[in-house]
Parts: C-alpha cells; sequence; structure tokens
C-alpha cells in the first residue's frame, strides 16, 4: 500500500464541518459506507467538553525488548514521532491496551503542542496525567499510569499502520474528538462523510424539536417522505 496518498487537505472549511458534528453522527455516516469499526473503544476523553480535528500520526509500541533496545541507536521511534510531528497532526499510538505503563508524559505533550499538533490518542496509559491536563491538548487515553513506557513497551515504529483501541489507523487517516470520544475516518472519505453529517445533523435538528414538541419519533427520524415539504420549509427559514 502506498500510504503516501492516504491524505486529505485538512482546509479551514473541512475542519469547521467535522469540528461542528458529533462522533456519533460521524459513526452512523461511516457505517452507511460500510466502516463499522472507527471508534477508538474504551478510550476517554482527559478534560471535559474538549474537540478534536486533526490527521493522524501513528506510533507503535511492542512488548518490552530489552535485547532489541540495546542493538539500537539514535532516537527511538517515540522521541522520532514525537519531533517530526506537523501541524493538525494527532499522535495516535498503539500499545496494545495495556493500562500498566505509560505511554508519553507531559514534556513530550508539551512538544507535541508546540510543534502545531491536535493532540494525543493512546490506548494504553498516560504518564505525568495531572500535568497533560493542564497543557490544554486533546488527548484520549485509556488509563493514567506513573511508570514509564520502559516498564511494558519498546517503541518500534511510526508513520506505519496501528491498531489502536481495537481500529486499523493509518498515516493520514482523519481524526476527529469530541466529549464522547474519538473516531478515525479514511481520508478518501473525509470530504464525504463531513458534507452527509452535516446534512445529517440539520435533520435531526429538525426531528428532536419536533419530538421535544410532543410529536412522535414515527416520521420524524427518519424523516417520512410525506414530512419532507414540511422540513424543507423549516430549513428554509432556518437559513433565514
Amino acid at each position: 500500500m502506498d500510504l503516501s496518498e492516504n491524505r486529505v487537505d485538512l482546509t479551514d472549511d473541512l475542519k469547521a464541518k467535522l469540528n461542528a458534528v458529533s462522533t456519533a453522527t460521524i459513526a452512523g455516516q461511516l457505517q452507511r459506507r460500510g466502516m463499522t469499526n472507527a471508534f477508538l473503544n474504551g478510550l476517554r476523553p482527559l478534560n471535559p467538553g474538549q474537540r478534536m480535528v486533526g490527521i493522524a500520526h501513528t506510533l507503535r509500541y511492542v512488548p518490552k525488548r530489552p535485547d532489541f533496545e540495546k542493538r539500537s541507536s539514535g532516537p527511538n521511534a517515540q522521541r522520532r514521532a514525537v519531533e517530526s510531528i506537523q501541524p493538525d497532526e494527532v499522535l495516535v499510538m498503539e500499545a496494545r491496551g495495556e493500562p500498566d505503563a505509560g505511554t508519553i508524559g507531559d514534556i513530550f505533550a508539551m512538544r507535541v503542542l508546540k510543534q502545531g499538533g491536535a493532540g494525543v490518542i493512546t490506548d494504553g496509559a498516560l504518564r505525568d496525567t495531572p500535568a497533560i491536563a493542564e497543557i490544554g491538548l486533546p488527548v484520549y487515553h485509556q488509563s493514567s499510569h506513573a511508570a514509564t513506557l520502559g516498564r511494558l513497551h519498546t517503541p518500534l515504529d511510526h508513520q506505519v499502520p496501528i491498531a489502536c483501541a481495537g481500529v486499523t489507523v493509518l498515516p493520514g487517516d482523519v481524526i476527529v474528538g469530541d466529549a464522547e470520544g474519538a473516531i478515525v475516518i479514511p481520508a478518501l472519505l473525509a470530504e464525504e462523510v463531513a458534507a452527509g453529517a452535516t446534512d445529517q445533523e440539520i435533520e435531526e435538528e429538525w426531528a428532536i424539536e419536533r419530538v421535544a414538541a410532543g410529536e412522535s419519533s414515527i416520521g420524524t427520524f427518519p424523516i417520512a417522505d410525506d414530512r419532507r415539504a414540511e422540513f424543507e420549509e423549516w430549513l428554509r427559514n432556518r437559513e433565514g
């Protein structure tokens, strides 16, 4: 696979669209397109109400292998990944779901932020969690643990396909996070999903208004053909 082609131009317009819709809506749009396993399972946002949109920059840990580490020279894959983060990239780590050793601490998280990174995701643990929370960088993680990654992990490589929280993530995929969690959008589907999610949330806004007014969900969610004209009139009034 030529991973250089797995990238989308994350324009201000695309970012704005993705920032305005929920991960639940995105999940629905992806499911319609056959992508049924895109939400990063079991990860939680570090700070309440956080939002995140960015491009995946992947990092893979394997079980600790001291002999491999001794044969390696120069910066390890973790440091290479952190130091090569580009603006709008999200550092996404595969840590095999291990909750009992940190995968990143506050200094490296600060480095990601200062290089313009959009966030950090790990399916393992954070170290220095309170300090990272104060940095203000959007972070999604499974747990917190004071031990360094060397307790369980060897950083192997970065910018390769990984499995994070049960989801395949390719470098260049689009990552969206909200208060519920984070989701992976294949780069080639990003524009299509953003447009579909925008339309879906407008329709759901109408539906929830009708249900809040006491109407049945039948015919309003999804919108029945015989109520489409009513929705279209509401939409025209909504747009002024």
